[in-house]
């Protein structure tokens, strides 16, 4: 993909046959963070995601025509998970998670529920939540549990 069409992306609703796309995508975003803490397993990364996919509650990131990312908010309790928020590499730091990101608070924040993630250790998406208003709760060795109130951040 060319960086001019970074600009040409869109949200559409998850199917049954993005599972694989996104299983890869999910691999290939988070290998650098799990290699680096020493869990890096070539089939869990991919498993991970094939066994918590429910399309219902997923949207597919398309950029330049291609699937390039992928976000799902599972319904809980009290709020909701966010979930399975991965980017292409070569899409980040061009401001569509961002973007990504504020449309699906926008929609918590409507609804009134706190929103729920948890981070690996180290990851540099730590700081896009922290701009977005979540606050961690709490950490183990491998991953930061987070929350955001209705409203925070905005």
């Amino acid at each position: 993909m060319s960086t001019s069409t970074f600009h040409d992306w869109r949200l559409r609703p998850a199917t049954f046959e993005d599972v694989e796309p996104l299983a890869e995508l999910r691999a290939m975003a988070m290998r650098p963070d799990l290699e680096r803490l020493g869990r890096y397993d070539e089939r869990r990364v991919r498993q991970r995601l094939r066994d918590a996919y429910v399309p219902e509650h997923t949207s597919v990131v398309e950029a330049g025509g291609a699937v390039a990312g992928s976000v799902a908010l599972r319904p809980s309790e009290d709020g909701f998970w966010l979930e399975h928020f991965y980017l292409a590499p070569e899409v980040q730091g061009r401001g569509i998670g961002t973007a990504v990101l504020a449309g699906v608070l926008a929609r918590t924040d409507a609804e009134g529920v706190p929103v729920r993630l948890n981070v690996l250790q180290g990851s540099a998406a730590r700081s896009l939540y922290e701009r977005h208003g979540f606050a961690p709760v709490r950490e183990d060795p491998v991953d930061v549990f987070m929350v955001r109130l209705p409203g925070a951040g905005s």
